[in-house]
């Protein structure tokens, strides 16, 4: 019989513990799921199970809904962007080259969102 371990261990938080880390109620949160902001994993029970990259997630939410007063549809449209110029600046720097700087944006379209 062969034994496996796991070489990372993996953290999950439930609903109402993601929710109390998130600063979140645990209904913004079903709320977030089902607009498709949050992509939390389900169990065989239907439970949902949160990661630390799903608080990431969370935090730059609430960074652009306070930031930026933004209804959760213009967030979700807003994370896409985003996503695609953090993908687009990584090619950039493989491909070494340096994304261009542009004074009204600062170092990263992506940097104010991530911290």
């Amino acid at each position: 019989m062969t034994t496996s371990y796991s070489l990372v261990r993996t953290s999950r938080l439930n609903l109402d513990s993601f929710a109390a880390r998130a600063g979140m109620h645990p209904e913004l949160v079903r709320r977030l799921v089902t607009l498709g902001l949050l992509e939390p994993s389900r169990d065989a029970t239907g439970r949902l199970w949160f990661t630390a990259p799903d608080l990431r997630t969370a935090a730059r939410i609430q960074r652009l809904r306070a930031g930026l007063s933004l209804n959760y549809a213009a967030i979700g449209l807003v994370m896409d962007l985003l996503d695609r110029v953090e993908t687009l600046e990584a090619a950039l720097r493989a491909a070494g080259r340096r994304p261009p700087r542009n004074a009204a944006r600062g170092p990263s379209m992506t940097a104010h969102c991530e911290e």
